[in-house]
């Protein structure tokens, strides 16, 4: 019973160190991964375009 208590104890004076993000901070992340994302998507798209089209033009 010992070892619960101090390993409760323990978890609650680590738990009282962790610094949790404000609202504005997760959004700003949330919004930097959205447009990383929809950048990466948009430059992969444009490459399959360009691709795509140069073999179907060497093949047909």
């Amino acid at each position: 019973m010992n070892k619960l208590v101090s390993y409760y104890n323990h978890s609650k004076e680590e738990l009282s160190k962790v610094i949790f993000p404000i609202k504005e901070q997760v959004r700003s992340a949330y919004m930097s991964v959205f447009v990383v994302v929809t950048v990466i998507t948009i430059f992969l798209a444009l490459v399959d375009l360009i691709m795509s089209f140069t073999l179907s033009s060497f093949i047909g």
